[in-house]
């Protein structure tokens, strides 16, 4: 069997296959609405600048994926996104060798394309992968900004544009997953969470197109449910979930059908929750 190394070039689109393999994306034609709540766009744009990698924290649903996005549109970066999970390993992100009509050829990974093309890699639930592949991303997060490639002998040092984001919820944090210090201690923390009220309309009834009243309505329903975060319900109602729910608004659902089927279900099997979440939509909507 011959054996061939190739790299591809930065432009091109494909990644290695495998659990998490993301896609190389060209930075986003057109803006990806989103609306600061505080200060990050400012941080994170300071953090691009000295090469400095990001690390986010906020519940499910607040809008980190689209905080990213809207970052690469800013900054007119590629974009690569991974899910994380048990399953990822070292060389789903780094690459591997293929064999390709009868060669065996090296393909990157998306980690390898974003560091090459000067992307932005952002790595989404990061407490998800196993820690074996998070120290991958030591020498790539610190001052180094290197990335080795052992089973190809490379080492490759990361374009000049390149950045390193990762995010995680910390409410789902356990003993047995949970970022070690000496990964926390190589990243920029940004802390985001859900909009205040008229902004979280405001992304509502931009997303979807219903009535602002109406975005307001399934706003005020989220607020009454979120301390419930604290009384036994596993993860409070997220900015998606209300996009969701106003979607089916703007299919012709009535308000409380697209609360029941889009915002409470999906939150609470538990019979006297969903009880609860009930009545707490049949309050604010009537």
């Amino acid at each position: 069997m011959s054996s061939a190394v190739g790299a591809g070039t930065p432009h091109e689109l494909s990644t290695a296959r495998g659990p998490g393999a993301g896609l190389l994306e060209p930075a986003p034609a057109e803006e990806p609405f989103y609306r600061a709540a505080s200060d990050e766009v400012e941080v994170f744009e300071a953090a691009a600048r000295d090469r400095l990698p990001v690390l986010l924290r906020g519940p499910t649903g607040c809008g980190k994926s689209r905080f990213v996005r809207h970052m690469a549109w800013r900054l007119g970066r590629p974009l690569v996104t991974v899910a994380c999970h048990d399953d990822l390993s070292a060389s789903d992100l780094t690459g591997r060798f293929l064999v390709r009509g009868g060669e065996t050829v090296w393909q990157d990974g998306p980690l390898t394309q974003a560091a090459r093309a000067g992307a932005i890699a952002y790595l989404d639930e990061l407490v998800e992968a196993r820690q074996d592949t998070v120290v991958v991303l030591h020498p790539l997060a610190d001052d180094r900004r290197l990335l080795p490639l052992e089973r190809r002998g490379e080492l490759v040092a990361a374009h000049p544009e390149f950045q390193l984001v990762v995010s995680y919820n910390p409410g789902y944090q356990s003993l047995a997953k949970e970022l070690k210090p000496s990964t926390r201690q190589r990243f920029v923390a940004l802390e985001l969470g859900f909009p205040p009220p008229d902004t979280e309309a405001e992304i509502v009834a931009r997303e979807t197109g219903v009535e602002p009243h109406t975005a307001r309505a399934l706003v005020g329903v989220a607020e009454r449910i979120r301390p419930l975060r604290d009384r036994g319900l596993t993860e409070a109602p997220s900015t998606r979930l209300l996009v969701h729910a106003a979607r089916l608004v703007a299919a012709g659902l009535e308000p409380g059908v697209a609360c029941r089927v889009a915002l409470c279900a999906p939150l609470t099997d538990d019979p006297e929750l969903a009880a609860t979440l009930a009545e707490i939509v049949r309050a604010v909507l009537g």
